[in-house]
């Protein structure tokens, strides 16, 4: 049944404006850094490709804007993800503090099928920053969160330096493969009211 499984992994990023989602993105496809600060329109994407035992998937990682304005345009963005990346930056508390909005807001968006193991990782990005004396959120802080929340994988990151991204989405990946249902790897037969099985496929089974 292997071989029926779909090869794409959808990965949504969320966090504040400013704390680095496109950076992050741009620097795990591309190995780029830009000094350039450019928000975020509406959304955009990248795709990379990512091999996991032996097979290989293509990893859409989509990056959504992180102002308000923009978030009336998530529904689309956020259905069908397989993993969801929150990201926050080490040196400003509100963009930490906004984390479980942005959880909720996803989970609200998304409304995957099984929300209490819906896979999150959270990135804490910008540790570079004046050499780590202008953070203002403790690794112990962000981990107490992590941990309330369900265990949810936690990363400090440096999109600049590129420090702990390969790891971080490896660890993503690994999550969105996790989320494969497996209803979408196996379809059963119907069976109707006289107890017959049928043999026939079920209408929108794509397998």
């Amino acid at each position: 049944m292997a071989s029926r499984r779909r090869m794409l992994l959808k990965v949504i990023i969320l966090g504040d404006s400013g704390v680095g989602k496109t950076s992050l993105m741009n620097q795990y496809v591309n190995r780029k850094f830009s000094n350039q600060y450019k928000a975020t329109i509406g959304a955009d994407f990248l795709t990379k490709e990512v091999q996991f035992e032996d097979r290989l998937f293509t990893m859409q990682i989509w990056d959504t804007a992180g102002q308000e304005r923009f978030q009336s345009l998530g529904v689309a963005f956020y259905r069908g993800a397989d993993c969801c990346v929150l990201v926050y930056d080490v040196n400003v508390m509100k963009s930490f503090e906004s984390l479980g909005n942005w959880r909720e807001e996803f989970l609200i968006q998304a409304s995957p099928s099984d929300p209490e193991n819906f896979p999150f990782v959270v990135l804490g990005n910008k540790v570079d920053v004046d050499g780590g004396h202008g953070r203002v959120v403790s690794k112990k802080k962000a981990k107490a969160w992590c941990a309330s929340k369900g265990n949810i994988p936690y990363y400090e990151t440096s999109a600049k330096e590129g420090t702990n991204v390969e790891a971080a989405f490896q660890c993503i990946a690994t999550n969105a493969l996790k989320n494969e249902p497996e209803e979408e790897t196996y379809c059963p037969e119907t069976i109707d009211v006289s107890g017959e099985s049928h043999q026939h496929r079920p209408y929108g089974c794509e397998c």
